[in-house]
């Protein structure tokens, strides 16, 4: 049975990865957004042609992520205790960072979820109009709480690389990710910093700092990330 949850858990997360990835359409189709300049956020947007459809795909992604974690999280917890045992077992260091790594991830799924249900009403690095109006405060209060989903998607997204990587290392088992996580987690937090640098500039009035390059990078070294933890999950033998 454990062999099959994971199993579940690894084709959840593959899935969710693949979703992630959804804002790749825009090399396919006219979206008139600058993807080197602008947010992805934005190509969900209210006033968007394609709003509709990256909002839905960002909305997939997050449950089917939530699913994955959760499922990841009811495998990696194993057995339980023997009726009558009052005291389970402690986890050890290595399934504390397990744990704590699914719990992050979920948190990153139902965030990615619900930020798709708080869009942007319109694009503040493309539409100048837009812009002064988020800086005067006249936009929609779903802006302020977007910033607050995003911020909370990209720190359990983190949180998650960081702790799942070390329980793979640290175990053994989970082979390409303990191969592959460290650099994923120092690149991932390489494109954080520089997206936060070009935030911050853009807000300052200073540019964009290829903000939508940065965030890009950020996004897409998540669902690669994904993608090696599913094949990781697929390649683990059985306890």
């Amino acid at each position: 049975m454990p062999g099959k949850v994971t199993k579940a858990a690894a084709v959840l997360l593959g899935l969710g990865a693949l979703a992630y990835t959804s804002w790749v359409l825009e090399v396919l189709v006219r979206t008139g957004l600058d993807p080197v300049r602008t947010y992805v956020s934005e190509l969900a947007a209210a006033d968007q042609p394609l709003g509709g459809l990256f909002r839905a795909t960002d909305l997939v992604a997050g449950l089917l992520v939530l699913a994955g974690a959760l499922t990841g999280l009811a495998a990696s917890r194993g057995p339980r205790s023997p009726r009558g045992s009052r005291s389970p077992r402690r986890p050890r260091p290595h399934e504390r960072w397990a744990l704590g790594g699914w719990i992050a991830l979920a948190v990153f799924g139902a965030a990615t979820a619900v930020d798709s249900r708080l869009p942007l009403s319109c694009a503040p690095t493309a539409d100048p109009e837009c812009a002064a109006r988020e800086t005067a405060g006249l936009v929609p209060a779903t802006h302020t709480a977007h910033a607050v989903s995003s911020s909370l998607a990209v720190t359990g997204a983190i949180a998650a690389m960081i702790a799942l990587t070390v329980a793979a290392r640290r175990y053994g088992r989970r082979r390409p990710l303990a191969r592959t996580g460290p650099a994923l987690v120092v690149l991932e937090l390489a494109a954080t910093a520089w997206t936060l640098a070009a935030v911050a500039a853009f807000e300052a009035g200073k540019g964009t700092w290829a903000l939508g390059a940065g965030q890009r990078l950020q996004v897409l070294l998540v669902a690669v990330w994904l993608a090696v933890l599913a094949a990781s999950l697929v390649r683990e033998r059985p306890r």
